[in-house]
């Protein structure tokens, strides 16, 4: 059994049932626990601010403040130290996927997923991976690219990319941007998964770029991958 900690989830949403229903699966999980609820975005952030959860586990339409507005002031450019934000809405609507991840959410799940890939969810965001399917990833985020990641002459252009990484790694860029996990680029790569965990790190470093999301959407941006019409 591992001796790391668990991952402290917030659970963010306006139905006390639904909140209940999520505290109850997740804290059967002897990996996570459950640190607070919040019924509405306001709320959400004060407390977020002052638990620090690992994973805020966000609702979408919710009063006071929407989840969209509440997952950029905790996870936004601007925040300091932000909380991985796993977005669980109702709607699988286009607008709320590039909006949440351009408001800095790590992942976006449908409120219908079954329990285990709610839980597999917030694992995945708390190892620093974004939560996108494949055929999000090729579709949504390619198609979007532009609305996900406005113009920015900061962010670094396709020569820079490919001068900035080595080859193993630009590999490992264009198979992130596919959506594969790291199990999948480490079989297609013929490494080890620590190793793409190594990879990652140094792609992010390197291009200045906060999560996997981010490097996502410039691979896209560049033409590095081509999106799926």
């Amino acid at each position: 059994m591992s001796d790391a900690p668990p991952i402290r989830v917030l659970v963010c949403d306006d139905q006390a049932l639904v909140r209940t229903g999520y505290a109850t699966i997740f804290s059967a999980q002897p990996d996570l626990e459950v640190v607070g609820e919040a019924e509405n975005g306001h709320a959400a952030v004060q407390t977020a601010l002052r638990l620090r959860p690992d994973v805020v586990v966000m609702d979408i339409r919710m009063p006071l403040l929407d989840g969209i507005e509440a997952t950029r002031r905790l996870a936004g450019p601007d925040a300091v130290a932000p909380p991985k934000v796993l977005v669980v809405t109702t709607f699988n609507v286009d607008s709320y996927v590039y909006e949440a991840f351009r408001a800095g959410a790590s992942g976006f799940l449908l409120k219908d997923s079954p329990p285990a890939e709610l839980v597999g969810g917030i694992r995945t965001v708390a190892r620093g991976e974004a939560l996108l399917a494949p055929a999000v990833t090729r579709h949504l985020i390619g198609h979007f690219a532009e609305r996900l990641r406005p113009a920015d002459t900061s962010r670094p252009a396709r020569e820079d990319v490919v001068s900035a990484l080595t080859a193993r790694e630009l590999e490992a860029l264009r198979l992130i941007a596919e959506g594969l996990s790291n199990a999948e680029i480490a079989a297609a790569m013929f490494i080890a998964p620590e190793t793409v965990k190594t990879y990652v790190s140094r792609i992010l470093t390197k291009l200045g770029l906060r999560d996997r999301v981010q490097a996502v959407v410039l691979a896209h941006r560049i033409g590095l991958v081509s999106a799926t019409p």
